[in-house]
């Protein structure tokens, strides 16, 4: 006991420092200050709105938000519910989908917005670094006017991406762009309205908000005029709802505008599940649960070899030395045993004591073996063998027995009472003994 509790403990130990290795790995977290994480962009928020208004969360409820929320998704690793937050866009919320390489394709395409490549020769770069291009707002000019510039990047000059990927879109409208040398500029980021009230975001660069990225002005520009944007005020009226952030495997449950029932709540496991099988048949399990599942096994071998190589000696006989069970032996021996055998059908019991009545009477009477039952009845009668009573029993018997055949040749169903054939049995005893004695008077 105190080996498996020592193991037990080994194994807990394990678990807890590969699952804080685990949160150390991930990028995008609210609470994380280091390079890649987004402790600055939620300070930002904080300063800007308010603490009691901005929500860093790992789980999305739709039933908690409001038509005067805002949602910031940066790149989710879970495909997002599109029902759900169609739902919440038609009643007036705001969302922005931050997202390069997760899970948020599906959503894109939902909107008719598809990923490409960003172009190979940006017109700005940092370093010369192609992955580090700079996006740029999308602007008209009119006599001379700047036109057509989108609040969100209402204070950006340049943005510094990172690694992004650009969209495309037919109908949406273009916000930030990356202007390119020898090929079309590629558009960052688009927004549209959803049902005259819903305000929808899409970018495919969430590294742009991440902790290092805000060093530069234009990011964080970019970072104030999003969080702004999520929350403020509509033309169709006053909003003043809370900024809800969530970012990496976030949980997604509840209905929007209702409470879910256990249809629904059924629906939010299925759901999360399909997204989990779809990630992990385009990722791979993560690290930390494949890991932890070859933890798992090895320590389910070892204790496997542990009770194998425990376990007592048992002796088994050998196989030629084996006492053959009676059924399985030929002969009456073996013959009487199927029949005693208790799944045995009873109504062979008693065909096997018709075949032994016939054969017994046809050899006293002197009968060839397989002599027709008419036959025999009338030997017996012509010889006197049996008295005319047992004669007449003797032929309701055979006739009983015959019915009994053709049931069982159409596999048809015969029940048979176990008194049935012990009386059987001993009136054909009788029968027979009845024929011995005839027999021995005439002779």
């Amino acid at each position: 006991m105190s080996s498996r509790r020592h193991a037990l403990s080994v194994l807990a130990v394990v678990v807890g420092l590969l699952s804080a290795a685990g949160a150390r790995g991930a990028s995008f977290e609210g609470q994380d200050s280091s390079w890649r994480g987004t402790s600055e962009l939620v300070d930002l928020a904080r300063r800007r709105l308010g603490p009691e208004r901005v929500v860093v969360t790992d789980t999305l409820d739709y039933g908690a938000l409001g038509a005067g929320d805002g949602v910031l998704v940066l790149r989710p690793e879970v495909a997002l519910d599109f029902e759900q937050l169609s739902a919440f866009l038609r009643a007036g919320g705001r969302l922005a989908v931050l997202d390069d390489y997760g899970a948020a394709s599906g959503f894109f395409e939902r909107f008719h917005i598809r990923r490409i490549p960003t172009p190979r020769r940006p017109a700005g770069m940092l370093r010369e670094n192609p992955a580090l291009a700079v996006a740029v707002p999308v602007v008209q000019e009119v006599a001379g006017y700047e036109q057509g510039r989108h609040p969100v990047v209402a204070g950006v000059s340049k943005l510094v991406t990172n690694h992004a990927t650009a969209l495309t879109h037919p109908n949406l409208t273009p916000v930030l762009e990356i202007p390119a040398l020898g090929e079309p500029n590629a558009t960052l980021a688009v927004t549209g309205i959803i049902a005259n009230r819903g305000r929808l975001f899409a970018m495919g660069d969430p590294s742009v908000v991440i902790n290092q990225m805000l060093r530069y002005p234009g990011n964080r520009a970019f970072a104030e005029g999003l969080v702004d944007y999520l929350v403020e005020d509509d033309g169709w009226g006053v909003r003043g709802g809370k900024l809800y952030v969530v970012a990496n495997r976030l949980t997604q449950r509840g209905r929007f505008g209702g409470k879910a029932g256990l249809a629904d709540e059924l629906g939010d496991r299925l759901s999360a599940l399909a997204g989990l099988v779809t990630t992990v048949r385009r990722d791979g399990l993560p690290e930390l649960a494949a890991t932890l599942l070859a933890a798992l096994a090895a320590l389910g071998v070892v204790a496997w070899m542990g009770v194998v190589s425990t376990r007592p000696f048992r002796p088994s006989p050998l196989r030629f030395v084996a006492e053959t069970p009676l059924v399985a032996q030929g002969g009456a021996a073996g013959r009487a045993a199927v029949l005693a055998a208790p799944t045995t059908e009873r109504v062979l019991a008693l065909l096997e004591l018709r075949s032994a009545l016939v054969e017994g009477l046809g050899e006293r009477l002197g009968l060839a073996p397989g002599a027709a039952n008419s036959t025999l009845v009338e030997e017996i009668d012509r010889q006197g063998a049996l008295s005319r009573q047992s004669s007449g029993a003797l032929k309701a018997m055979l006739a009983e027995m015959n019915r009994a055949e053709a049931a069982v040749m159409a596999s048809r169903s015969f029940p048979v009472k176990e008194n049935t054939l012990t009386r059987v049995r001993e009136q054909v005893l009788d029968l027979l003994a009845e024929a011995d004695a005839r027999r021995g008077r005439s002779s």
